[in-house]
């Protein structure tokens, strides 16, 4: 029988109707973010992190004995003893932003700087309310520091952002600036504290972008940087303005030394299952002796929990990444604390590792803690070495009090 021209080609419509379907998948899953709860691809380009993954208190801590626990994507506490959930990682200068809700009688607060177990607001700390109007601090205040009266709905979902930097503190609720505090005095690095005090109160998207970094590598050369041809890896500039690593093994070594600090960088591998690294408080001019942050996002099964040799992430042979979000050919987006004993990664926004390193001390990081400044190295593991690198940014980590205190 002739073939109708009117009459549609099934196969062909299944097979349009197939490739719409896989092609709107793909647009739909982002590349970056999909365990970032309030930030969007952009944001987690421009440097920002998750403190909170939605689903669990990975990289926090209660400080008392308060029922915190993760409800529906937020975190909640409605009864216990007062006190803070506290943050692993030590921050110095940022940009932090978190929506609250509280109800009509809560009393509640965010702990800027603070310690773990704070002693007063206007000294250790801090204390940036969450209170009805007839609290002395209301909303918006800094507690024994600063009062403020913005209106405040209780019951309704709000946004501080607020901006440490230096002596300076700044706070937006819901868009509008209505706390600048300047301290003489002011902390340097310090925790960040979620506090019950009284009644219920909820968190969510909360988000942090690290400030005051700067670029350790010039785009046009290896400036700053010391080169090793004696070993395999040939670390070249590309006109991109991308560190290009091809084979192995060898290292690249930045010629300033960083104890405490936060590193920022971008890193694509060019195959599947490479294999590299970013080495830091190296011994200089040794053979990669430091700790390693993993680069390897190659996983088992199909499943992103179980990584393949550590994990992106990952403190190598020390810790497993608790998730690889990243994938090979397409860049990754690294943020490294390295702030004493404790180490702590995020990639692609979202923490991956929070790890204290509770050996003894030893100069070498292969053997035992150490916490004196080393080098940074990248590494080209094997003759399959082939990996990309960009947008390094690192700032040191001040002191927890940078001035002389005048109390």
């Amino acid at each position: 029988m002739p073939l109708n021209r009117c009459q549609p080609n099934l196969k062909l419509l299944a097979a349009t109707i197939l490739l719409i379907v896989f092609t709107a998948a793909s647009l739909t899953t982002p590349a970056h973010g999909q365990d970032t709860p309030g930030l969007t691809e952009q944001e987690i380009e421009d440097g920002w992190i998750s403190l909170f993954d939605g689903k669990t208190l990975f990289g926090w801590r209660p400080m008392s004995q308060t029922d915190w626990k993760v409800v529906d994507g937020t975190i909640e506490a409605i009864s216990g003893e007062i006190g803070i959930l506290c943050t692993t990682t030590q921050f110095a200068d940022y940009i932090l932003r978190v929506d609250f809700q509280a109800d009509e009688n809560t009393n509640s607060g965010i702990f800027l700087r603070t310690s773990p177990n704070p002693k007063s607001p206007n000294y250790d700390c801090y204390e940036l309310n969450i209170a009805p109007p007839s609290n002395a601090y209301p909303t918006g205040s800094f507690v024994s520091r600063e009062k403020v009266t913005p209106e405040c709905k209780p019951g309704e979902w709000h946004t501080f952002e607020i901006r440490c930097q230096g002596p300076v503190i700044e706070v937006k609720l819901d868009g509008e600036v209505v706390t600048t505090l300047q301290d003489k005095d002011y902390l340097g690095k310090g925790f960040i504290g979620l506090q019950h005090n009284g009644g219920k109160i909820r968190f969510r998207n909360i988000s942090l972008k690290p400030l005051g970094l700067k670029s350790i590598f010039n785009g046009k050369d290896l400036t700053g940087w010391k080169t090793y041809p004696d070993m395999e890896t040939e670390f070249t500039v590309t006109e991109e303005g991308e560190i290009h690593a091809k084979n192995g093994p060898g290292q690249l070594e930045t010629e300033q030394a960083y104890a405490n600090f936060v590193l920022q960088m971008q890193a694509k591998t060019n195959a599947e299952n490479l294999n590299s690294g970013v080495f830091f408080r190296c011994i200089p001019g040794d053979k990669m002796m430091g700790y390693e942050s993993q680069i390897h996002n190659g996983i088992e099964a199909e499943d992103p929990t179980k990584p393949l040799d550590s994990g992106t992430g990952a403190i190598f042979r020390r810790t497993v990444a608790r998730r690889v979000v990243s994938q090979d050919n397409q860049w990754l987006i690294k943020t490294l604390i390295a702030e004493g004993a404790h180490i702590s990664v995020w990639v692609n926004g979202y923490q991956v590792t929070d790890w204290t390193d509770q050996r003894k001390p030893n100069e070498n990081p292969r053997r035992g803690l150490r916490l004196e400044a080393g080098t940074i190295m990248l590494q080209g593991h094997d003759p399959t070495t082939d990996v990309s690198f960009r947008d390094f940014h690192i700032q040191e980590i001040p002191e927890r009090w940078p001035v002389k205190r005048t109390q």
